[in-house]
Parts: structure tokens; sequence; C-alpha cells
């Protein structure tokens, strides 16, 4: 029978990491007394810490200058191997904490701007006052990159707008959210409180670039219909679409609370998409490369509190 066998690690010199901890604060600093306020410790423990570590390596780490000490040519091909073993360390350590204790550690959150505007403020406000020991991190882009960050796992959690019936494994519908036809101030189309899908057809938008969800199922919506959607400019950017929505008379086609303000202020108005309704779902994705620490678990009970309050308040459907 196979007898299971331990993994034998050498470890000496990088046995210790308080003292590497040491050399890379010298290094950064470049200097004893600077990297012992930092450390808050003293400059003679630090000068035998770094004494020991050079007769371990069998080579000098600093130079000693007149301003100084700079990294010798050695300290130069080892500083950046130490500071990342050190960083993996750290983030061991913030990972244990997270499942043995408190939520603690960086949530990083992917989102769309029409989204992400409405949402954050509020995550922000309850993490900070219920979990000292959790920071948000908050990316946002086009449909594209945010996927692209999830797959990539540039981000633990993704908010994203999900079109059709199904949503994709391991996401979970937060909410569902009409579409409008949104128009300058005084256009006639939009002043009805709904307008027919059809009624798109061969109007001068802006819409988003392709690829893009919201294209994606325009066009999709369109051949579907027999209609003709005639974007006269693409843009991915939020701001921009209402800006010129709103100059130039065109139309485009969001969410109404992407639009709330402005349509409050009457500088544009939004008519929903009826027969057949254009509707979109608000979907919660995680990294699958990273499993849900505390901390992740924590900020996304969050978010689907906060979505369902809104849903409450008639921002959407939960």
């Amino acid at each position: 029978m196979h007898k299971p066998k331990a993994t034998d690690f050498a470890l000496d010199i990088a046995a210790d990491l308080q003292k590497w901890r040491s050399f890379i604060a010298i290094g950064e600093l470049g200097s004893l007394t600077r990297a012992a306020l930092f450390l808050d410790s003293n400059q003679s423990f630090l000068s035998r810490q770094v004494n020991a570590l050079e007769r371990e390596c069998g080579s000098r780490l600093f130079n000693r200058t007149g301003r100084g000490v700079e990294l010798s040519e050695t300290g130069q091909r080892l500083f950046p191997q130490v500071k990342e073993l050190l960083e993996r360390a750290q983030a061991l350590e913030h990972g244990i904490r997270a499942d043995l204790r408190e939520p603690v550690g960086t949530v990083t959150l992917g989102g769309l701007p029409s989204i992400g505007t409405i949402l954050i403020g509020r995550l922000f406000a309850e993490v900070r006052a219920r979990h000292a020991g959790v920071s948000l991190k908050v990316l946002e882009g086009s449909s594209g990159q945010v996927e692209e960050w999830l797959t990539d796992a540039r981000v633990d959690i993704a908010i994203l707008y999900r079109y059709g019936p199904t949503l994709p494994e391991q996401e979970q519908a937060l909410a569902t959210v009409d579409s409008y036809l949104i128009g300058p101030a005084g256009d006639r189309l939009t002043a009805a409180g709904s307008v027919p899908f059809a009624s798109l057809n061969g109007l001068p938008f802006i819409l988003p670039g392709a690829p893009n969800g919201l294209r994606t199922a325009l066009d999709a919506g369109a051949r579907l219909a027999r209609i003709a959607l005639a974007p006269v400019i693409e843009a991915d950017s939020l701001p921009l679409q209402k800006q010129l929505t709103a100059q130039e008379r065109l139309y485009t086609v969001l969410p109404l609370h992407a639009v709330w303000q402005e349509v409050q202020e009457g500088k544009l108005q939004a008519a929903r998409i009826v027969e057949p309704p254009f509707q979109r779902t608000v979907a919660m994705a995680f990294a699958k490369a990273k499993g849900p620490s505390r901390a992740v678990t924590a900020v996304a009970g969050h978010l689907v509190r906060i979505v369902g309050e809104m849903a409450q308040q008639g921002m959407w459907r939960s």
C-alpha cells in the first residue's frame, strides 16, 4: 500500500518573516532610523537583524551611504521576491481572520455606472457602521469590462444586468427592472407614460456599442419586431448618453433609476417600454476563482437587503 508523504519544506533563511519585514521597510525608506520609527522598534535592534540576515544569506544586503542605506545588488534581486512573500503571508493571515473571527479584508466590487451610483453610497454606509475590518474597492465599467474582471477574479462581486429568462450559473437575481425610452424635455413621444417597443423604429438613438448586454438585447428585440434601431452615435458613457439626449434631442434606453434626478428636474423624459415590456434583471455574481470569505459574504448580504428595501420604495421589483 502506498504510504502518504508529507511535504518536506527546508526553511532556514526564510523562516523568520519579521526579519524580512524589517528588510523591506529599510529598503523602502532608505534609513534605519525611519524604518525603526515605522516599525515602532529601535535602530540598534534593526541593525542586528540586518547583520543576522546578511550572515545567513552570505552576502551584503545593504550598502551604507552618507544619507542612510541603499539596497546592494543582492538586496535589489531579493527585494521583489521577499515583498511578494510577505504580501502572500499577509493575505493568508487576513483570510484566517476572516474565516475565524469578524469579517475583515478588502472586498472589490465591479458594476455598471447606472446601477452602482445608487447602491454604493448606501452599501458603504452600512459596511462602515457594521464591519470595521471590511473595506470596499469599487470598479465601474461597461458590461464587457465587468465580465472580464469577474472572469479574471479582479473583483469579488459583480453587479450586472442580465437579459432573458435565465441567469448564468452561480448568479443570484436581485431585482427586475423595466426599461424606459428616454427623450429630451418636451418630447411628444416620451410624454406618454408608456410606449410600445415598435415605437423605437427609426429613432435617432445614442446607444452603447457592441459587445454590450443592452445593445445585444435591443438588437435582438428589433429583429423580432421587424423594426430598425438607428443609433446616430455610439457611447458607453452614461453621463454622455444623458447629456446628448437632452442637448441634441436624441433618445436612449435606460432603467428609470439611472435618470431619476434628471426626470425630476425636467431635463429628460421617460416612458416605460411595453408591448412587449423590455426588462432586465439585476444580478449578483461571485468570482469563481475566489471562495466567498466572511467579508464577501457580509457585503453580499448587505447588497441583497439594500436592493430589497429599494424595491419596497418602488425603484424596481424584487
